[in-house]
C-alpha cells in the first residue's frame, strides 16, 4: 500500500462517571486524513483544512505519531499527511485524538500492519501529549478500537472493549466556544472526599454492568459525575438548562463530553435521540450561542479506510 485515505471518528470521553478511563466513538462526525508514502525519509504535512493547526512536525498530533512509528520500524520511506478536520480543537470531541489515532492506524497500514491495536494506542498517546500536555488514552483508544472502551490500566496500558447495547444512541451538542483541556483540568480539585470516590466508583461499576446486561435503566442511574462536572459545567454556557432539556426529552443521562464544551446525551433508540436533539437545540436557539449538533449510533468499527492503493 502506497497511500491511504481514512475516516477517523470523533469521540466522547469520560462518559460522566469514567474520568480519563471511558470513551466511545461516534458515527456521525470525524476527520478525514490522506497519507502517502514519499521517497524522502521523514514526515511532511502538505495540507490542513478546517482548523488552524501547526505544520511543524514536532508540534502536530498527527505528524509526531507518524514520525515515531517510522523511526521505530526504521522505515525506508517518508510520509506526507493531509488533514481535513471536521472535529474542532477544543470541542470536547477528541479532535487531537482523531488526528493522532487516525495517523497511527493509517501508517500501520502503510507499514504492512506490524503493530497491534494496543501498540497503536500507545503511539497515539504521543500525539495526545503534544496536543494537550497529557498522554491520555480514552479518546485515542476509542478511535482505534471502536465502540465503548475502558482504560483498565495505564502502567501497563490495558484496554478493555465493552459491549454496546443494540439500541444505544447518543446526541451531542457542541456550543461554538473553545474550552482548552488544560483549563478544564485546572478547575478540578486536586483532592476530593472519600464519599465522592465511593459514589463515582459505584456509578462506574453500574454503567459497565448495564452495558453488559443491556440494562438501560441501570445505565441511566449510573450516568452521574460527582468529580468533574460540578466544576467544569461553569465553563459551558447554559449547561444546566441543556441537561434538564435532554433529560425531560427522554435521555438516559446527560453529561460533559471530554473536557467540554460539548454535551452528550445517551439515549435508548434513534427516535428518542432525535427528540433529545430537538429539546437540547431549543435551549441554545433561545440564546446567542451558536452550536452544532450530532445524533449517532455508537461507532463500533473505529477508524475506517475510505480508499487505498
Amino acid at each position: 500500500m502506497n497511500e491511504i485515505k481514512i475516516f477517523s471518528p470523533a469521540t466522547v470521553a469520560n462518559v460522566s462517571c469514567g474520568f480519563d478511563i471511558l470513551g466511545f466513538a461516534l458515527n456521525s462526525v470525524g476527520d478525514e486524513m490522506f497519507l502517502k508514502k514519499t521517497d524522502n525519509e521523514g514526515v511532511t504535512i502538505s495540507l490542513i483544512e478546517g482548523a488552524d493547526l501547526s505544520y511543524e512536525i514536532k508540534k502536530n498530533a498527527a505528524s509526531v505519531v507518524v514520525l515515531a512509528m517510522l523511526n521505530k520500524t526504521n522505515a525506508n520511506f517518508g510520509v506526507d499527511i493531509q488533514l481535513f478536520k471536521k472535529v474542532k480543537p477544543g470541542s470536547g470531541l477528541g479532535s487531537s485524538a482523531s488526528s493522532a489515532a487516525g495517523a497511527a492506524f493509517a501508517v500501520n497500514q502503510l507499514l504492512g500492519k506490524p503493530f497491534s491495536n494496543l501498540e497503536l494506542t500507545e503511539f497515539a498517546r504521543i500525539g495526545e501529549k503534544v496536543a494537550c500536555g497529557s498522554p491520555i488514552a480514552d479518546n485515542v483508544a476509542a478511535v482505534i478500537h471502536g465502540g465503548f472502551i475502558l482504560v483498565k490500566s495505564y502502567k501497563p496500558l490495558e484496554i478493555i472493549k465493552l459491549p454496546v447495547p443494540k439500541e444505544l444512541w447518543v446526541t451531542v451538542i457542541h456550543p461554538q466556544i473553545e474550552v482548552k483541556t488544560e483549563d478544564a483540568r485546572n478547575v478540578l480539585k486536586p483532592t476530593f472526599p472519600i464519599d465522592d470516590a465511593i459514589t463515582q466508583s459505584a456509578n462506574l461499576a453500574g454503567l459497565v454492568s448495564g452495558l453488559y446486561t443491556d440494562d438501560y435503566q441501570l445505565i441511566s442511574r449510573s450516568l452521574i459525575d460527582v468529580i468533574a462536572e460540578p466544576y467544569r459545567k461553569n465553563l459551558i454556557p447554559l449547561f444546566d438548562e441543556v441537561k434538564v432539556a435532554g433529560l425531560l426529552s427522554g435521555a438516559l443521562g446527560v453529561g460533559i463530553s471530554g473536557s467540554g464544551p460539548s454535551i452528550f446525551a445517551l439515549c435508548k433508540g434513534e427516535n428518542i435521540a432525535k427528540k433529545v436533539e430537538e429539546g437540547m437545540k431549543k435551549v441554545y436557539k433561545n440564546s446567542t450561542v451558536d452550536f452544532n449538533v450530532y445524533t449517532s449510533a455508537i461507532n463500533k468499527r473505529g477508524v475506517e479506510i475510505l480508499s487505498s492503493k
